[in-house]
């Protein structure tokens, strides 16, 4: 080989590396996306549009950032991914110049109790560090400052042999926990109700539990009896022996009826069954009773700090751990600031970073103690972004879902800095997003519709915001929407007084929260507004309230199952054909045998990823072919289940079942009318399923509904069918009490209470009670007025 035939290894003006500039999609076909092909710009922040359900997140998320992170976990070995999640390849033909993904997505975090924002974000971890080092009196290594780790003792008989002779010691060893061994870690005691648990002036026999479930004319009747329970005797009557043997029995084995069962207390039962679940995840009934039946003190030996009297007895400049941790963190970061011992400066400096974070995204409010599980779905993705903020890597792609959710006005600038700022560091930065403030400072714009669900999934622009503006899209069209002040507002028709609220930062809120009207409650985040609702409002009788819980279900669970739709759908088939309900439920006898209800079958391959294809016995439709011979309207159960909620609602019309207009009403009401009803719940955006939650607990007869952030998820264009909805509330009879960021919101409100001024103990006070328009004439008086006269004057 001559010298001109070697590789130069001089650099050249452009390298073919410097080539691979876009990440390429071809054919991208998940979810309702049709035959998506596109091109974005790496190192460049794209921001994806269009209304709810159009396809962002199924091409952003379950097709690009999926695809990598398969293609990652294939880097490991076979033995590796049989402990990670199976990713199955999305419906794509093509993607190329795939980065790495890391994605910040809006999922809240899991509502252990154990958790908590120090320890989910590994601060509390760098904490018991700290003390451990240099924290006097020296107590142990850094578990004993740790909640969740109890104090351990172990002892043994220790032998050792030299030549021919043989020592023979006791030891005893200590592992130091910071655990509080009365609460165990949690900081809190639980307790029952009793009153809630049995009506004393009844008989078992004649219903006196009052626990769901436990019916005496099933097997509960007989597993009682066979204890030896007295059954006609009420149960105030009850000896101090048999009451304790009612409500604190240990498991006891019986036989009944020639069956052998298991005795239980109804007390131990419930510790057991109910109080070990995620209160969140519990059927609604069941729910409710717990939170009727339980009730939950502070615990008196750690004073709800969770901590042994040793982790909280050593201290670093006068402060203990808990006391630390119950700061909010921009009072935390000025203190460490003033540790100054030698050896912990690298510690302390990482610490310091990490402290100063939660305050560039908006967090500074929050205490480390914190439990994890309170922190709306905005926080959540927030506390998720920290750990990105000071990274080494670049050449990342960042995915985020809507990142100003839960956020002010005023703090929207704030988040739009950071974005920037990851990109700038040289990442490529997707956002799925409604935010028009964020919208603009994207390098690039992909806005899919032009309708939702099945009127979807196509890329209807690709361009610059400006241009996107001039478009004739439905984004397009709405971008520069303003919703004007009422010339007039409603009288209201009395109060919901408060007084004296005092949950977590408000500061003795007196505050009449008006009824009979549409009142909006706003102010930055971390003002209290989540805190006055929660602490004052929630749980009188007469308000319903519709949080942002995550709705928890399978694939199995859809439209139709989760609101209740399919009872009378299946009632009004079992009546047209002459046979039972259960034929038409895919989760009960009417079930395809192949795929047990499915429509899909998983084939596990050991350690490899598990495949997922259709069954090819029902072909998809969950049912067995017996089963869909029967109709109702010309239509069977599959078909039915494929109609979108507006097709059906005209259909189920059509045949008078009253019971499911009602509920389809509902959901287009809610702007769902393009889901199917038997759309899988897992394939629901966030959007999607946040007002599926609200359409459900519209049917609750309530007087007053109260509302976190319903605009959350939102398109421009769908703002206005929300009001509308609010309006028919309101016009019905109904109070509206509304939590919200949404100028537009605001601005149609007949009432505003804003909190602040600001966020944690700078908050938590009432600064304006009034019409919109004067909170807009008082102009700069508060920060919602300074954004809300920009709002309606732009």
């Amino acid at each position: 080989m001559s010298d001109a035939d070697q590789p130069s290894a001089q650099p050249t003006a452009t390298q073919h590396a410097d080539h691979h500039d876009v990440l390429r999609v071809v054919g991208a076909r998940e979810n309702n996306l049709k035959d998506v092909s596109l091109e974005l710009p790496k190192r460049r922040l794209t921001a994806f549009t269009g209304v709810s359900g159009s396809g962002k997140s199924s091409l952003v998320f379950e097709t690009i950032a999926a695809e990598s992170q398969r293609l990652i976990n294939e880097t490991y070995s076979a033995f590796v991914q049989g402990f990670m999640p199976s990713l199955a390849r999305p419906e794509v033909d093509r993607l190329e110049g795939l980065t790495t993904a890391i994605i910040v997505d809006q999922e809240r975090m899991g509502a252990n109790p154990r958790s908590t924002v120090g320890t989910a974000t590994d601060a509390h971890a760098m904490l018991r560090i700290l003390f451990s080092r240099i924290g006097t009196p020296y107590v142990g290594p850094p578990t004993a400052f740790a909640f969740n780790v109890p104090t351990r003792v172990a002892s043994g008989r220790m032998e050792t042999k030299a030549g021919a002779g043989r020592t023979s010691v006791v030891r005893q060893q200590v592992y130091q926990g910071g655990m509080c061994p009365r609460c165990e870690g949690l900081g809190a005691l639980n307790d029952f109700d009793l009153s809630a648990i049995y009506d004393e002036s009844l008989t078992l026999a004649g219903g006196a539990l009052l626990v769901p479930g436990y019916s005496m004319d099933g097997w509960y009747g007989r597993i009682f009896a066979g204890a030896g329970l007295p059954m006609d005797k009420p149960v105030g009557e009850f000896s101090a022996r048999e009451l304790k043997k009612l409500l604190h029995g240990e498991p006891q084995k019986i036989k009944v009826e020639g069956v052998n069962l298991t005795y239980e207390g109804v007390l131990t039962k419930i510790s057991k069954s109910m109080l070990a679940k995620d209160v969140e995840a519990m059927q609604p009934h069941v729910r409710r009773f717990v939170e009727r039946a339980v009730t939950f003190t502070t615990c008196p030996d750690c004073e709800g700090t969770r901590l042994s009297a040793e982790a909280r007895s050593s201290r670093i400049n006068g402060q203990n751990i808990a006391e630390l941790c119950a700061l909010q963190i921009s009072d935390l970061a000025p203190w460490l600031r003033g540790v100054t011992a030698p050896g912990v400066e690298p510690l302390v400096a990482g610490l310091q970073h990490l402290l100063d974070s939660f305050t560039e995204v908006g967090l500074g409010y929050l205490s480390l103690d914190r439990p994890a599980g309170t922190l709306s779905g905005g926080e959540a993705q927030r506390t998720k972004m920290i750990r990105h903020l000071g990274s080494s890597l670049t050449d990342v792609t960042y995915v985020f879902d809507e990142p100003t959710i839960g956020l002010h006005p005023h703090d929207v600038e704030r988040m739009n800095t950071l974005l920037l700022q990851l990109r700038d560091k040289g990442n490529t930065v997707l956002v799925v997003e409604h935010e028009p403030e964020t919208i603009a400072i994207a390098d690039h714009v992909v806005d899919l519709g032009p309708g939702a669900g099945s009127a979807g999934g196509e890329v209807v622009f690709e361009g610059t915001y400006d241009a996107l503006r001039r478009s004739d899209t439905v984004t397009g069209r709405h971008l520069d929407d303003r919703a004007a002040l009422k010339d007039s507002v409603r009288t209201p028709s009395g109060f919901l007084e408060v007084r004296g609220a005092s949950t977590h930062n408000l500061r003795g809120v007196d505050v009449n929260l008006p009824l009979g009207v549409l009142c909006v409650l706003t102010g930055v985040a971390g003002s209290g507004k989540s805190s006055l609702v929660s602490g004052s409002v929630a749980g009188r009788d007469g308000v319903v309230v519709v949080d942002q819980g995550a709705i928890k279900g399978s694939r199995r669970s859809n439209p139709a199952t989760y609101t209740g739709l399919l009872e009378p759908v299946r009632k009004a088939f079992a009546k047209e054909n002459g046979v039972k309900p259960a034929l038409f439920s895919a989760n009960s006898e009417g079930a395809c045998a192949g795929c047990g209800g499915a429509g899909v079958v998983v084939t596990e391959l050991g350690v490899m990823a598990s495949v997922e294809s259709t069954c090819e016995e029902c072909e998809g439709r969950r049912f067995q072919a017996s089963v869909l011979e029967y109709t109702l309207g010309g239509r069977n159960i599959a078909e039915v289940l494929e109609l979108p909620v507006g097709e059906a609602l005209t259909f189920f019309s059509a045949l008078s079942l009253k019971p499911a207009v009602v509920v389809l009403e509902r959901l287009v009401d809610v702007g769902l009318g393009y889901v199917t009803l038997g759309q899988p719940l897992t394939t629901l955006s966030g959007g999607e399923r946040q007002r599926l939650k609200l359409a459900v607990q519209m049917a609750e007869r309530g007087e007053v509904y109260v509302l976190d952030e319903p605009t959350t998820g939102l398109h421009l264009a769908d703002v206005g069918q929300l009001l509308g909805l609010l309006d028919r509330l309101v016009d019905s009879g109904r109070s509206v009490l509304v939590i919200e960021h949404h100028q537009a919101v605001m601005a149609h409100a007949d009432w505003i209470v804003d909190l602040g001024p600001g966020a944690g103990h700078d908050g938590g006070t009432v600064v304006f009670e009034g019409t919109p328009a004067d909170l807009v004439a008082a102009g700069d008086a508060t920060l919602t007025g300074r954004h809300l006269a920009a709002y309606v004057g732009g």
